[in-house]
């Protein structure tokens, strides 16, 4: 079905005019069939079909508004006029169908095609009336007269609500885009930000030492015809220097992985800080894995262990507990780490930069960070983090 870009109250509207159609419709064919009329109950049928077939139509466009679905719905009013004109002319019970048609003419056509056509239209019931009954009176005139301008008020009316529901629906695809625009600058701020980091980091270490490497080879090229012993001096310093830069390169890659991850996965990663955390303290630590493991990306992993030793680190030093726990939970559609102490406890309002960095770790995945405490009474922490999409395949 096709997203109709309306307000429930014109939805309601344009309900309303088809559910009009559909009651004066079968009360025409309901009157035709009483007076024996089988072939006129038939048109009055195969008119309803073509409405009805209309209404599906529009509801399976693509673009609502659009060029394709006014051409198509202008082909429709013909063929829906042509019919109605038909019928009224042969039996007085399909006239007042012309009610419901002025919403369509005033929808479907600009207003200064629309108008005419309603005028038109109404021109027509009054002349098929006349046609039924032999004559024109005041009342048969007025009846047509008064519908078609309260039909006219009120399709006009339903105008000025769709054109500022369209708008709104603009004004909201805007934000949208905007809000889009927002992160991704955001996101390019802090690859920025990253490159600069890394730039800066390789331009002191690994820059730095091969241009000492160049230097002292090109000096042992000077001097290795004359002093080769020279040479072989500054030989051996340029492939000392070599060692130290690529130990310097191997610290530098290290450090992009936090070290207990590295060659290990998170759970095993979890237990061992589990156990180091509250070495030399009295507390003793549980860990526990719920569910089954699912590979992680990087990041996750580095979230959850610094959100895991953030959360050990204030057992160690703030609880004076003597149990803890520490729990990674692997769910259908997130994974979730607790870690719970029976400690002293404290009041989660006054927490520090420790917790608002957890905080953030969980936030900067689309998750969250929850703190259950109550002094005298242990601590709670939880991070749940949602599952990328090809961690649940």
């Amino acid at each position: 079905m096709m997203d109709f870009p309306f307000p429930p109250a014109l939805l309601l509207l344009r309900w309303v005019v088809h559910g009009t159609f559909a009651i004066l419709l079968a009360v025409a064919m309901i009157g035709v069939a009483q007076h024996g009329q089988w072939p006129l109950m038939a048109g009055g049928a195969l008119l309803g079909l073509l409405y009805a077939a209309g209404i599906v139509i529009e509801g399976r466009l693509p673009h609502f508004g659009g060029r394709i679905h006014l051409l198509l719905g202008r082909i429709w009013l013909g063929a829906v006029t042509l019919g109605w004109a038909a019928l009224a002319l042969a039996a007085p019970q399909y006239i007042w169908l012309a009610f419901p048609l002025f919403f369509a003419y005033l929808h479907l056509l600009p207003l200064v095609a629309a108008l005419p056509g309603v005028v038109l239209l109404t021109a027509a019931a009054v002349l098929a009336i006349a046609w039924q009954e032999g004559g024109l009176t005041a009342s048969r005139v007025i009846g047509p007269v008064i519908g078609a301008g309260v039909a006219t008020l009120m399709a006009l009316v339903y105008k000025a609500l769709y054109a500022e529901s369209e708008q709104r629906r603009l004004l909201i695809e805007d934000l949208v885009r905007t809000r889009g625009k927002l992160v991704e600058a955001e996101a390019d701020t802090a690859r920025l930000a990253e490159r600069e980091r890394l730039a800066r980091e390789i331009h002191d270490t690994l820059a730095q030492g091969m241009s000492s490497i160049i230097l002292l080879l090109r000096a042992a090229r000077r001097d290795l015809a004359e002093q080769p012993e020279e040479a072989d001096r500054r030989i051996a310093e340029a492939e000392r220097a070599a060692q130290d830069n690529l130990e310097e390169a191997r610290n530098f890659v290290r450090a992009l992985a936090p070290p207990a991850l590295q060659g290990s996965s998170l759970t095993a990663a979890l237990r061992r800080i589990s156990e180091s955390a509250v070495a030399g303290t009295d507390t003793r630590v549980r860990f526990e894995v719920s569910g089954t493991p699912v590979p992680l990306p990087s990041d996750y992993d580095l979230a959850l262990l610094r959100i895991a030793q953030g959360a050990l680190g204030n057992v160690s030093r703030h609880s004076a507990a003597l149990h803890a726990r520490v729990t990674l939970t692997y769910l259908e559609d997130m994974i979730v780490l607790d870690v719970y102490d029976d400690g002293r406890g404290f009041d989660p309002r006054t927490s520090g930069y420790g917790l608002r960095a957890m905080r953030d770790r969980a936030a900067s995945l689309g998750g969250a960070l929850t703190v259950e405490s109550t002094p005298g009474e242990g601590t709670a922490v939880a991070a749940t983090l949602p599952l990328p999409a090809e961690a649940t395949r």
